[in-house]
């Protein structure tokens, strides 16, 4: 079976040693100490290494069943999911007022990472509710709020969004599902959606349905489409439940992975629903929820990767299969373990420093999600609002590709379910498609974020590195030559491609459509090498000051040192297939593929 163990460790110094957080002037970040923040940490992980993690390949094997319109989780997963409400978990970052703890949301991210690192299927229960909870707080009636948050912040009722519909996915002005007035301020919601994670399930007394539809009579397109509460129960004035509403399951959808999360085709009937925000302005609230489920997506590729890096570790230092070439390393044995081999190493180096990068940026777009929405900074907003394309691309995209190559860390054991390679591979595929697939990141990121607010927030980014190199340049012959040369160079890079977008994407859209891809993971390279400089740094600076875990950061500058010189020159590649425009890829009439 699989290992997992909670990286409270790394955590804590990206919290700390990198990003400073309880130095810093964000409201609720001075209370974030390390002594508190290591204290729910180390809880938080022996939740998922305990609770969660042996439920994983429960999830995997058994899946979820639907029996006479009822939705049966797996073995293991109601019990847990009540010990993780008990614990108060759900409700980690959300406000006081309605029952949660109104702790900063890079703590809960943090968290976050652990529960979906030993459980993806399990954690997006209440991963769903959370950012529908959010939808609601942000767009919600005082008398919405009121009834729903409360119950939701708890998880005894858990939340979804259905957007998706048989014939629309990313196109959503094309959706069919209609809300009929009723002269009571209440919708009847008519349509079929799918797709819907957490949609059905026997571990809440009520599932509140965030549901896209369209009021007959409004604009065409995606201007016309609205957004309603639709609760699997009707809830009474006096909060308690009363008959069942129209919405009921068709199927539970049959998936490469994440098998324990109730992936449900929903149809409405008629259902009553209750308009959230204002009439045809549906996709304004529901990004609301598609922003903050995006960050959480990205945070998926990252927990999946670091999962199964684990267990590709262990596997190299006990797999006995060949010699060193520059000799036997263990010359008792009949050969030496995997992980002499350099291929083996480069594998292993691949996955540790993205894994390590991933979080220090991830934890850092946290950081900036509690400026924006704490400290009311609209730069902050700004610069999150262009880094979510490509955190959640980024690093979905290379978080499968880690997975792959753990897998094959195993050789043909990772193509054997008794070892569990295989989950990490399925459960991580999907995170490259929903909450917007990762192509169409790429096409909001060079179609709409770059040139947002006249282009000021791609600046910032620009200048912070920029400054950071500037600042910590000329100390450290070594450090420079590592760490601030390399992320110059790809800084540049990545300028030279938004200046190639510049000058050739307004006469042919398609020269920077084109190019789209490349330039989300130059800019999610950019962004983890700013990371390691800024990790390395943090270490050297630890180790002048006679920390006494010598190994950790020296072990971390030497990662740092290696995504420097083997990963983040990708930016060169990225730089010269933009360069080529569109006629290569556009080449082709439909009729020739």
């Amino acid at each position: 079976m699989p290992v997992y163990n909670a990286p409270t460790k790394d955590t804590q110094f990206v919290l700390h040693d990198v990003l400073k957080i309880s130095a810093s002037d964000i409201p609720g970040y001075d209370e974030l100490e390390p002594e508190f923040t290591g204290a729910v940490l180390e809880e938080a992980g022996k939740v998922a290494v305990n609770l969660l993690h042996p439920l994983n390949v429960v999830g995997d094997t058994e899946g979820c069943r639907l029996e006479n319109g009822v939705v049966y989780t797996p073995t293991g997963f109601k019990d847990a999911f009540d010990q993780v409400k008990e614990g108060g978990w759900t409700g980690l970052d959300m406000p006081e007022e309605y029952g949660g703890q109104n702790m900063p949301y890079v703590l809960g991210t943090a968290v976050g990472e652990m529960f979906s690192a030993a459980n993806q299927a399990f954690t997006m229960y209440q991963g769903l509710t959370h950012g529908a909870a959010s939808a609601i707080l942000a767009h919600g009636t005082d008398a919405q709020k009121d009834t729903y948050l409360p119950k939701m912040v708890s998880c005894e009722w858990t939340g979804t969004m259905n957007l998706t519909e048989p014939h629309c996915g990313t196109d959503l002005g094309l959706m069919r599902t209609k809300a009929e007035p009723q002269g009571d301020g209440s919708y009847k919601i008519t349509g079929q959606k799918i797709f819907i994670s957490s949609g059905d399930h026997d571990m809440a007394d009520n599932i509140i349905h965030l549901v896209l539809a369209k009021i007959p009579g409004g604009p065409e397109g995606i201007k016309g489409v609205s957004l309603f509460i639709v609760p699997k129960f009707l809830v009474n004035e006096d909060g308690s439940l009363g008959e069942r509403n129209g919405v009921s399951v068709g199927k539970i959808e049959e998936k490469m992975g994440i098998h324990g999360n109730s992936t449900c085709v929903m149809n409405y009937d008629g259902a009553t629903g209750y308009l959230l925000g204002q009439e045809h302005k549906g996709m304004r609230a529901m990004f609301t929820m598609m922003n903050e489920a995006r960050l959480g997506v990205g945070m998926q590729g990252l927990a999946q990767a670091e999962a199964a890096y684990q267990n590709a570790l262990e596997y190299a230092k006990d797999r006995l299969q060949g010699r060193d070439v520059t000799g036997a390393k263990n010359p008792d044995g009949p050969a030496d373990p995997l992980i002499v081999h350099p291929d083996i190493r480069r594998s292993l180096m691949d996955q540790k420093s993205f894994v390590e990068g991933a979080r220090a940026f991830i934890l850092w777009g946290a950081t900036l999600i509690d400026k924006a929405h704490r400290s009311g900074d609209k730069d902050a907003d700004g610069l999150i609002s262009l880094m979510t394309p490509v955190i959640k691309g980024f690093l979905t995209d290379e978080g499968y590709d880690m997975t792959v190559q753990a897998q094959q860390v195993y050789g043909g054991h990772g193509y054997i379910e008794e070892w569990g390679m295989s989950q990490y591979t399925r459960d991580a595929r999907i995170a490259m498609i929903y909450e917007g697939a990762n192509g169409v990141q790429a096409l909001d990121l060079v179609g709409r974020k770059l040139a947002q607010d006249g282009g000021k927030h791609v600046m910032a980014f620009f200048d912070m590195v920029k400054t950071f190199c500037k600042e910590n340049s000329g100390k450290d012959e070594s450090y420079d030559k590592a760490f601030i040369e390399p992320l110059k160079a790809a800084s540049k890079d990545l300028q030279a491609a938004g200046m190639y977008f510049m000058q050739n994407g307004m006469t042919n859209p398609n020269n920077a459509l084109s190019g789209s891809y490349d330039f989300m993971h130059m800019f999610g390279h950019v962004c983890l090498g700013l990371m390691w400089a800024q990790m390395a740094k943090a270490a050297q600076e630890a180790l002048d000051a006679g920390a006494s875990d010598k190994d950790f950061y020296e072990t971390k500058i030497a990662t740092g040192r290696y995504y420097m010189a083997r990963r983040l020159p990708a930016t060169g590649m990225h730089l010269a297939r933009i360069q080529t425009g569109a006629d290569t890829v556009m080449a082709l009439d439909a009729a020739n593929f």
